[in-house]
């Protein structure tokens, strides 16, 4: 049976070494990065770019990029992260919010959530918090799916 997977992270990763975000996702996405899995990533910065560079590197699963607005209205490294690994990316939905504040980031949450079975969150280590990778997490539990937090 196919698996559909909503990723979401903070965007804040720089407190760590590359090389241990591939050892984390080695060990939290890789038994999910089957030939049959579908993986859904944000498009921003930080998790969403990492994770996007380890599936493309390391994994045969399908790859759709969602961004609240384009992807060019996304950071640097997001909008080299999907250059980087367009070969890899079945698809690339822009939701076209008309401004990219908090409501746009979060529909964009919920259609990943809403076209995925599980979540897989990599929030910042520590209590939770309003952020929009718990504000997923949260609303990934509202409608009952399976969630795996790895905090980071």
């Amino acid at each position: 049976m196919p698996l559909a997977v909503a990723i979401t992270g903070t965007r804040s990763t720089g407190h760590r070494e590359l090389s241990w975000y591939a050892d984390l996702f080695d060990a939290f996405l890789g038994p999910f990065a089957r030939e049959d899995a579908h993986f859904y990533i944000g498009g921003a910065a930080g998790i969403d770019s990492l994770s996007l560079l380890w599936l493309a590197g390391n994994s045969s699963s399908r790859i759709t990029i969602v961004t609240p607005g384009t992807v060019e209205q996304q950071p640097a490294e997001a909008r080299q992260a999907v250059a980087r690994c367009r070969d890899r990316i079945m698809e690339i939905i822009e939701l076209s919010a008309p401004t990219l504040r908090t409501p746009a980031y979060h529909a964009r949450n919920q259609w990943m959530v809403d076209h995925a079975a599980m979540v897989i969150g990599f929030p910042l280590q520590g209590p939770e918090g309003t952020s929009g990778t718990w504000q997923t997490i949260n609303y990934a539990a509202s409608q009952g799916k399976p969630r795996l937090i790895v905090p980071v």
